[in-house]
């Protein structure tokens, strides 16, 4: 057991080290924008934050994705907020400088008199890097990034068999959570195999966490464990939802691994989640998890769920039977108790008297491998403040 951790203390309370994150981890990697179907006919648009830069994508009218950095280049104010459609160019609100949804600077007002001898070919949008990969829209702020394929080609057959963009998503399933700890907290119980027995021992039980088998494939984290047998055995009847996929069924499992540096998959036996986690402050982050299912009728759903309601009811229960339902570890939630650690962990930090106690050998081996990730990327900044 190693009783160091990987990153010192300021890694998940101190603001210049969240901004050095900012800077040389999120501002230089792909982002998660959205899935495929947000933007589906030209003119079609979204905002996303991709580390210190804004980014808007659009759909041209030739059916192409496009994205520039979200700012005009007179005095930088964001053109675009949100997401929208039908648009049909890019217009500051500010000044009325306009852009061609191909990012060329068109217009100005007063041009000939208030900018005498402009050259608008070099005041264009500054454009963005902008892909599709599972059906899922990726950005990166910058042009010339390593492509998707190379970034997540390592990883790519460590994935589930799931054909995300024939998986209808559910509008009412989306979840918003604004949770108060630090964003590496999250990623690290994302990741941590030691607790799946011990905090969801009630909630995760119908996975097999003795035959997990996990670990990193460059900067990506996989994970993949199969069904428990009891589970397993009349899974057709059991499964609360429709099975995503049929192929294999003697051998299903479920593969949740966490992108670098923190978009987690869940590709589970009846659903396809995407963890979205969006640092805010050192301690406060954000997630947002999206779902789609198989694209089968109502009726359908409903005789699935009447069929496995007394397995699920057998199954799952809370941490605690004596606390109310009201409280995380008695609501038989997995998320609400995985919400309620971290922010419970997050209090700690700022004891005089916290300190970092053994790690698991093999439990919590990814977590101390991710931390080596983000301490070799941050080091040499964080290094060189406490130099100077």
């Amino acid at each position: 057991m190693n009783s160091n951790n990987g990153l010192p203390i300021e890694a998940y309370i101190d603001s210049h080290f969240f901004e050095l994150e900012q800077k040389h981890i999120f501002s230089n990697t792909w982002a998660f924008a959205g899935l495929i179907e947000d933007i589906k006919i030209p003119g079609d648009y979204l905002t996303v934050q991709a580390g210190l830069s804004n980014i808007v994508i659009i759909k041209n009218e030739h059916g192409d994705l496009l994205a520039y950095h979200n700012m005009c280049r007179h005095r930088g104010t964001q053109l675009l907020e949100g997401k929208g459609s039908g648009l049909k160019k890019l217009t500051c609100p500010y000044h009325d400088w306009t852009y061609q949804l191909s990012g060329e600077l068109v217009s100005l007002p007063k041009s000939r008199n208030e900018f005498t001898g402009i050259e608008k070919d070099c005041l264009n949008l500054k454009p963005a890097n902008v892909g599709i990969w599972r059906g899922m829209i990726w950005v990166h702020p910058d042009p010339n990034s390593t492509s998707l394929q190379d970034w997540f080609g390592p990883i790519e057959n460590q994935l589930g068999p799931h054909e995300v963009e024939s998986l209808v998503e559910f509008k009412d399933s989306v979840v918003i959570e604004d949770i108060n700890a630090n964003w590496k907290v999250i990623v690290e119980n994302y990741i941590d195999h030691y607790h799946l027995a011990q905090l969801h021992a009630g909630t995760l039980n119908m996975y097999n966490h003795k035959k997990a088998q996990f670990g990193f494939v460059g900067k990506h984290f996989k994970f993949w464990e199969p069904l428990t047998d009891d589970y397993q055995r009349n899974l057709q009847q059991n499964a609360a939802s429709p099975l995503v996929y049929q192929s294999g069924l003697n051998n299903i499992g479920v593969w949740v691994p966490m992108l670098f540096p923190g978009i987690g998959l869940a590709e589970l036996e009846s659903s396809w989640s995407v963890f979205h986690i969006i640092p805010i402050s050192p301690s406060k982050s954000r997630v947002i998890v999206r779902t789609k299912m198989k694209d089968s009728g109502t009726l359908d759903y409903l005789k699935q769920s009447l069929s496995s309601a007394a397995f699920w009811d057998k199954k799952v229960k809370p941490k605690y039977a004596s606390f109310d339902q009201n409280h995380p570890l008695g609501s038989a939630d997995f998320m609400r108790e995985d919400i309620y650690i971290c922010e419970q962990l997050q209090k700690s930090f700022t004891s005089p008297q916290f300190e970092f106690g053994p790690s698991a050998s093999f439990g919590e081996a990814p977590i101390r491998q991710h931390q080596e990730l983000i301490w070799n990327i941050i080091k040499p900044y964080w290094d060189s403040r406490l130099v100077s």
